[in-house]
């Protein structure tokens, strides 16, 4: 009966019982902790820019079709997180003048990489000569980024180039 005493104590002698805490989740202030920080890839501007930064790398090994998939993926992002920071923005006016601040600042980087996603899709779209596909994407840029910015510009000299229209703007 004695031996049974001496059975825990044989076990973590020969380390077959863990004899250490197996927490390994551990912040030091719990109160910091936030599932979707900056730097995590779920929902953040972040991931925007790995699909964009994704696509760009299959381009340069010629894998279009990856590079569409993955400049697609960042377009849908980017409009979810432009949506979300938008109906935030919308719900705190009034409210609280910090968050909708916090949401429109939030909004517009979206908004610009939600353009550099569109103007890298709609390149690909023309390279692989379907500009048809590519006049939506060109279209969005001005008018989420508006005509007189250098996005805006850009993306309507490329509608001048691809004959959607022909008035030269002067902006």
């Amino acid at each position: 009966m004695k031996f049974l005493k001496f059975i825990p104590i044989i076990l973590i002698f020969f380390g077959v019982l863990p004899n250490k805490d197996l927490v390994y989740g551990e912040v030091n202030n719990p109160k910091n902790y936030k599932v979707l920080s900056d730097n995590n890839k779920t929902l953040s501007i972040s991931n925007v820019e790995f699909f964009i930064k994704e696509g760009d790398k299959f381009i340069k090994s010629a894998d279009f079709d990856k590079a569409k998939n993955s400049y697609k993926d960042a377009r849908k992002l980017a409009k979810q997180l432009a949506s979300f920071y938008l109906d935030l923005n919308t719900a705190f006016k009034g409210v609280d003048a910090r968050i909708p601040n916090e949401m429109q600042r939030k909004g517009k980087e979206t908004l610009k990489i939600l353009a550099e996603s569109n103007e890298r899709l709609a390149s690909l779209y023309i390279k692989n000569g379907k500009p048809d596909v590519a006049v939506p994407l060109l279209v969005e840029i001005i008018r989420i980024m508006s005509p007189n910015s250098p996005e805006g510009k850009e993306a309507y000299q490329r509608l001048i180039q691809l004959g959607f229209v022909e008035t030269e703007y002067k902006g």
